[in-house]
């Protein structure tokens, strides 16, 4: 019987779709309304973006919501 461990990408996405659109932490944070150090603990994954935040950085990050929820899904034994 194997077990599957997931983690949600969150982190990993915003801080990959933030640099895609050459943004800074602090160009970002402004956009979005929050702190550079909120957006640098998204990226660290210390904490999550409140959801009610989640369609203002689909639109900035020019992705869908959805993007930010992929999960990995790892086989172990």
């Amino acid at each position: 019987m194997s077990a599957y461990i997931y983690r949600i990408t969150i982190s990993e996405k915003i801080k990959e779709y933030r640099k895609k659109n050459k943004l800074s932490q602090n160009d970002f944070g402004r956009l979005i309304g929050v702190s550079a150090q909120a957006v640098f603990k998204w990226e660290q994954n210390i904490c999550y973006p409140d959801i009610i935040f989640l369609p203002r950085l689909a639109r900035i990050l020019e992705c869908r919501i959805d993007d930010f929820f992929e999960i990995d899904f790892k086989s172990e034994i």
